[in-house]
């Protein structure tokens, strides 16, 4: 297979886009499984690893016209099970900083806003990713990103800890907020759906 085949646009499901993000969910299972084992820089670089790439396949998509409904399901459910596996597992770690409340808001967010994605689009609506919402991936990956690199540790690092409580307060404030911005982004196109 030529890098040429590769970058043809298609809308057929076996694509560069939708395969990262397969090795995406590989690797997102990974994180969870390899802190269960408390191995922390293992689980730390694979998470790094998969979090990073997010934006590739979105914009391979994008650049080479390789879109597909499979894809479009797809990436924000890996982006979802990467965080999830993360902070669930984490959960469990003594020390780690990641409270149940925390994972039971973010998980509970992320269910509410598939939800709403699926009325929305499944009625002919435009329910797209918020800025809001990238934001608060990104507040997301650093609380786990600081929680495993506080774990990583022998003896505290205050700066670290810091690090830690920042990054949380500002992933449940985004949270909140971009949960929000979803629920009334979703009012407003059901309010103009004709009724039957």
């Amino acid at each position: 297979m030529s890098l040429r085949s590769l970058t043809q646009p298609s809308d057929s499901n076996w694509n560069v886009p939708n395969g990262l993000s397969l090795v995406r969910l590989i690797l997102a299972i990974a994180v969870g499984v390899l802190i269960e084992l408390h191995l922390y820089l293992p689980a730390l670089i694979c998470f790094v690893i998969a979090a990073s790439t997010d934006f590739i396949d979105g914009w391979w998509a994008r650049r080479y016209k390789q879109i597909t409904k499979l894809g479009r399901i797809l990436d924000p459910f890996v982006d979802k099970t990467i965080i999830g596996a993360a902070m669930i597992a984490l959960v469990g770690v003594p020390g780690s900083g990641i409270a149940a409340w925390i994972v039971t808001l973010v998980i509970s967010r992320e269910l509410l806003v598939t939800s709403l994605r699926g009325l929305i689009e499944g009625a002919g609506g435009d329910f797209s990713a918020k800025q809001l919402g990238k934001w608060k991936m990104v507040a997301q990956c650093a609380a786990v990103i600081t929680s495993l690199l506080n774990l990583l540790q022998p003896e505290p690092v205050q700066w670290l800890q810091w690090a830690l409580i920042l990054s949380l307060i500002s992933a449940v404030i985004l949270t909140l907020l971009s949960g929000w911005e979803y629920v009334v982004v979703a009012t407003k196109s059901l309010s103009q759906q004709p009724t039957a």
